[in-house]
C-alpha cells in the first residue's frame, strides 16, 4: 500500500533497510522534501517568547529578551502575566502555508504531522492542566474544530476547558497597539480551583504575544501560580 504526503500528496518513497524487514515501521506523514522545509527554533532565543535571536538584529533585543518582551514587561498592566512560551518551528512562508491549511481549510488530519513533535515538546514541561486557546463560537462554527485542541488530542493528551472566548476581530487584522489595548476577550468558565496550579496554553501560533498573555491574565487572576504557553510557530 502507498503512503502519500500529507502536505504535497506526492507518493513518500519507502527507504528499505534491515530494520525495515524485521521491524513494523511507523507509516511517514509527510515526504523528505516537505519536512525538510520546517525551519525547527534551535539557538539562542529569548528568555520569554523563545523568538530565535539568529534571526533578530543586535538592536531588537536586550541582553536575553527581544524587544516585543521587553516591553511587554515594562508595562505594568502585563508584566509577568506570561512566564514562558516555546515554540516548535520559525513562521516561514512553508509553516504559514501549511498552518493556514490546517485550521482554516478544515483540514483536521494535518495534526498528525505535528503529533510526535508536539508530544515530545508537551512533555518536557511540568503542569497541572493543559489548556488550549479557545476559539469563539463563530470561529469554531467556521473551522469546524479548534485548532490548538486538535495539537492536544492527536498529541495523546488530554485538554482541559478552562476558558471561553468572546467574539471578536480577528488579532491578525489588529495593530500591535490595538491588540496590547484591546479589552479582555477571555471568559473564566470553570469551577476548578487553580490555587497554585501551573497552566500551559497551546496554541498554534505565536504572534505579538498579545493573545496568549491575555488568557494567562484571566487565568492569574483565578489563581494560577505560572502560566506558560507552547505553540508549533513563532
Amino acid at each position: 500500500m502507498k503512503d502519500y504526503c500529507l502536505i504535497c500528496h506526492q507518493e513518500i518513497k519507502a527507504n528499505f533497510s534491515w530494520t525495515t524487514l524485521f521491524r513494523e515501521e511507523k507509516a511517514a506523514k509527510i515526504c523528505g522534501d516537505c519536512s525538510d522545509n520546517f525551519s525547527p527554533i534551535t539557538g539562542e532565543i529569548c528568555e520569554i517568547c523563545g523568538r530565535p535571536f539568529a534571526f533578530l538584529e543586535a538592536e531588537y533585543k536586550l541582553e536575553k529578551r527581544c524587544n516585543d518582551c521587553a516591553r511587554w514587561e515594562e508595562d505594568e498592566q502585563w508584566r509577568g502575566t506570561l512566564d514562558q512560551n516555546r515554540s516548535l518551528y520559525r513562521y516561514t512562508d512553508f509553516t504559514k502555508e501549511v498552518i493556514a491549511k490546517f485550521k482554516f481549510r478544515g483540514d483536521y488530519v494535518l495534526a498528525e504531522i505535528f503529533a510526535e513533535d508536539v508530544q515530545l515538546a508537551l512533555q518536557a514541561f511540568h503542569y497541572d492542566y493543559l489548556v488550549p486557546i479557545p476559539l469563539s463560537g463563530e470561529r469554531l462554527y467556521e473551522r469546524g474544530f479548534n485548532q490548538a485542541e486538535a495539537l492536544i488530542v492527536t498529541a495523546g493528551f488530554e485538554p482541559t476547558q478552562l476558558l471561553s472566548r468572546v467574539h471578536s476581530e480577528k488579532q491578525s487584522k489588529k495593530s500591535r497597539s490595538e491588540r496590547i489595548h484591546h479589552p479582555q476577550v477571555f471568559e473564566f468558565t470553570t469551577d476548578l480551583q487553580l490555587n497554585s496550579k501551573t497552566i500551559l496554553l497551546v496554541d498554534d501560533i505565536y504572534t505579538t504575544g498579545s493573545t496568549l498573555r491575555q488568557a494567562a491574565k484571566i487565568l492569574k487572576r483565578n489563581g494560577a501560580a505560572k502560566v506558560y504557553s507552547f505553540t508549533l510557530a513563532r
